[in-house]
């Protein structure tokens, strides 16, 4: 038995938070349970409660960091139920430097540094002329963004990532800029080594090819056209903490009610 479990609404924490609310209906249509995630039970500071007994559970919220998920699979396991993903694979491929390996051949050449490095050293040393910089989880997202052309413009581009999400997460990644079709990119989910597209369309070969080496059992692709006509993953996510881009709540519980463990 699949059960979801949702972060509470900040003002009312008997329902969900606003940014997931049209999913439980769209999961209660197809004859799955819901709840909602006190943020105190992230802390260890809370009963987590309405788990039913036995049920694997999958968690549809805003990103974690290690420990929270942690305690978050540590919750459930108290409850008497089990986490859909369990900590290690969610970290497999919510952090880039576990999922790169994987994948390089497929995705834009990538370089990780701790977070204390000499990345405008590093960058220069690289010589690739452009550079794309984030920390393992995110990249920054205001006007300045994530693209380095000079490697002394590095610093700001980091003190602005500290900034917007109050620490470097695990270390640096500089991946190599390629030329890419910005309006083709896609999100994909695979689900028990299934994946699925938004619309029902056929799945890219190369979207297939990494449900093939990726064992997580529920994780996102993003997939863009680069200028030459191939096809690349610009991104990796665990598929519980991925935006549901493009993809309106009935076939994201579709998926979910046509899938087979």
């Amino acid at each position: 038995m699949i059960h979801f479990l949702f972060p509470a609404d900040p003002i009312d924490h008997s329902t969900p938070d606003e940014m997931f609310s049209g999913q439980p209906a769209a999961l209660a249509i197809r004859g799955f349970t819901t709840s909602v995630l006190p943020d105190a039970v992230l802390n260890g500071d809370r009963e987590l409660k309405a788990i039913p007994e036995g049920s694997s559970v999958v968690y549809r919220g805003w990103m974690l960091k290690r420990d929270r998920y942690a305690a978050l699979e540590a919750a459930i396991v108290a409850a008497g139920a089990t986490a859909f993903t369990n900590t290690h694979d969610y970290l497999s491929t919510h952090h880039l430097p576990n999922w790169y390996p994987l994948l390089a051949d497929l995705t834009p050449e990538t370089r990780v540094y701790p977070a204390d490095a000499d990345i405008a050293a590093e960058l220069r040393a690289l010589g690739w002329g452009a550079y794309f910089v984030k920390d393992y989880v995110k990249s920054v997202k205001s006007r300045r963004g994530s693209i380095v052309r000079d490697p002394a413009e590095v610093v700001a581009v980091l003190d602005e990532l500290r900034e917007y999400r109050g620490e470097i997460e695990g270390g640096i990644c500089v991946r190599r800029v390629e030329e890419f079709v910005t309006e083709s990119e896609r999100r994909y989910f695979v689900l028990n080594s299934v994946p699925y597209s938004a619309d029902g369309s056929p799945v890219p070969a190369i979207v297939q090819e990494c449900a093939t080496r990726i064992a997580s059992r529920f994780f996102s692709v993003d997939v863009v056209r680069r200028r030459d006509g191939v096809e690349r993953v610009v991104e990796v996510g665990d598929g519980q903490v991925s935006d549901l881009v493009g993809w309106p709540d009935e076939a994201f519980a579709a998926m979910w009610a046509n899938s087979t463990p």
